[in-house]
C-alpha cells in the first residue's frame, strides 16, 4: 500500500508525543511492507521517505517551524509527485498548513482520507495567549482555516468545553477539519465523544498512540520502595502552560516526604519554574530537551511519573512511555483513566496544588509495586505493531465504498 502522511509537525524540527507516535507509527508500516511518504516542514531531510515542503524561513512557534501557505505546499507537493493520484490512502495528523494542503489534495484527486484528531487546540491557544490577544488570535486561525476549507459545521459557546468565544472558533476549526476525513481517529474515547458533541458527522474510531519496539524490546524490573525512601518522580512532558508544572511545583512546596523530581522538556514556563525552584530549594534537577533513550533510563530508576494537567491532554505519550517501561503514574485529570490500566496510577484530589501535595503525601510505599505490576503486565498493549494492525484495518475499511460506522 502506498501511504501519504501529512503532518504540521515531526522530528527533527518539533518534538512531542505527536511527533514520536508519527514517526514510530511510520517505522512500523514500513516494516509491515508498505510505501509511506511524509510530508511535513521543515529542512534538509534525511530520513528515507520523509519530504520537507515549503517552510518559513523566519516565522516559528515555540521553536517549530511552520509550513507556507497550502496553495504553496500543494503546488510544490504536485510537482514532485505528478501521479499524486497513484497514492492509496492519505492520512492527515493536525489541523495547520501542511495538514490543510494533505487534505485538499486527497479531495482534489478523490482519495480516501484518514484524519487523526491528537490535541485539544482550543485549551492551547486559551492557556498560552494573553487576553485579549488570544480571541483576535482564534478569529484569525479559524479565517484562515476556512478560506481553505469551508466550514460548514457552526460551534456555539457552551458551558462543557466551549465556554468562551476563543474556545469556540477552535472547537470550530478541529470538528470542520476533521469532517472532511472519512474516517477520524483520535487517541482517546473522551475526545472522540467530544468531537461528536460539537458535530462531527463522520466515523470517528479510537485509536491509540503507541511508542516504538525497540523501547518494548527492552527489559523493565519491577519498581520498588520502602519505608523512608526518598520518592523519585520523573517529568517528561513539555514544560508549558498548558501541562501545568507550575501548579506542579507549587505542590512540592508543601510536601512533606523526602521527594526528588527530573524534569525533561521545555517550553515556555522552563526559566520560570528554575527560577521558582532555586527560589524555594526544591529537590528538583532540569535536564531540557533530551533523547528519548536519555529519558527512558532515568524512567528505570523513577518511583512515579507525573503528569499535571487538566482538561488538556488526551492520551499523553508520557503515559504510554510510563505503560511501557513499568513505571507508575500520577495525574489530575480523571480522563486520563481511560488510558492506562486499571491499578497502575494515583489520582489527584484535585488539580489544585494543595490537592496534589496531599496525595503524594498519602502515597504508601507499597503501592509504587503494586502500580508497576500492573504497568508490566499490561505493557504490550501500547506497542506499535499492535496499533498497526488496527491501522491497517482503518486502512482497509477507508478504501472500501460503504463504510461501517
Amino acid at each position: 500500500m502506498k501511504i501519504a502522511i501529512f503532518t504540521d509537525l515531526y522530528a527533527p524540527w518539533a518534538v512531542g508525543g505527536i511527533v514520536s507516535s508519527i514517526q514510530a507509527q511510520k517505522a512500523e508500516l514500513e516494516k509491515n511492507g508498505h510505501e509511506v511518504t511524509v510530508f511535513c516542514p521543515g529542512f534538509d531531510a534525511r530520513e528515507k521517505g520523509v519530504v520537507t515542503v515549503p517552510t518559513c524561513r523566519v516565522w516559528r512557534i515555540n521553536g517549530t517551524v511552520l509550513a507556507r501557505r497550502p496553495e504553496i505546499v500543494e503546488e510544490f507537493v504536485l510537482e514532485e509527485f505528478p501521479n499524486f493520484a497513484d497514492f492509496d490512502v492519505v492520512h492527515v495528523h493536525y489541523e495547520a498548513s501542511c495538514s490543510l494542503a494533505g487534505v485538499r489534495l486527497a479531495r482534489r484527486f478523490g482519495l480516501p482520507l484518514v484524519q487523526t484528531m491528537h490535541g485539544r487546540e482550543d485549551m492551547a491557544i486559551a492557556v498560552n495567549v494573553s487576553h485579549p490577544w488570544k480571541n483576535l488570535a482564534a478569529r484569525i486561525l479559524n479565517a484562515e482555516h476556512r478560506k481553505y476549507l469551508p466550514h460548514s459545521i457552526r460551534v456555539k459557546q457552551d458551558k462543557f468545553q466551549a465556554p468562551t468565544r476563543t474556545r469556540e472558533r477552535m472547537w470550530e476549526i478541529m470538528v470542520n477539519h476533521a469532517d472532511y476525513a472519512d474516517i477520524v481517529l483520535t487517541p482517546s474515547q473522551h475526545f472522540a465523544s467530544k468531537l461528536l458533541h460539537y458535530g462531527v458527522s463522520k466515523p470517528v474510531w479510537k485509536l491509540s498512540n503507541a511508542v516504538s519496539s525497540e523501547i518494548l524490546a527492552e527489559d523493565f524490573a519491577l519498581r520498588k520502595m520502602t519505608d523512608g525512601d526518598v520518592l523519585k518522580m520523573i517529568w517528561n512532558s513539555r514544560a508549558s502552560r498548558e501541562k501545568r508544572l507550575m501548579p506542579f511545583l507549587h505542590s512540592l512546596t508543601l510536601l512533606e516526604r523526602p521527594y526528588l523530581l527530573y524534569v525533561y522538556g521545555d517550553g515556555n514556563e522552563l526559566r520560570k519554574a528554575e527560577r521558582f525552584a532555586k527560589k524555594h530549594e526544591l529537590k528538583v534537577r532540569f535536564y531540557g530537551r533530551r533523547k528519548l533513550s536519555e529519558i527512558i533510563k532515568r524512567m528505570r530508576e523513577a518511583h512515579l511519573g507525573i503528569m499535571a494537567s487538566y482538561n488538556f491532554d488526551t492520551q499523553g505519550m508520557t503515559l504510554l512511555e510510563a505503560e511501557a517501561t513499568g513505571l507508575p503514574v500520577f495525574f489530575c485529570d480523571p480522563e486520563m483513566r481511560e488510558v492506562v490500566p486499571e491499578g497502575s496510577y494515583v489520582l489527584a484530589g484535585g488539580s489544585e496544588s494543595v490537592a496534589m501535595a496531599i496525595t503524594l503525601n498519602g502515597i504508601e510505599p507499597k503501592q509504587i509495586a503494586q502500580m508497576s505490576r500492573q504497568m508490566l503486565k499490561n505493557r504490550a498493549e501500547v506497542s506499535q505493531e499492535v496499533q498497526v494492525e488496527k491501522l491497517l484495518a482503518v486502512y482497509d475499511a477507508v478504501r472500501r465504498p460503504n463504510l461501517d460506522d
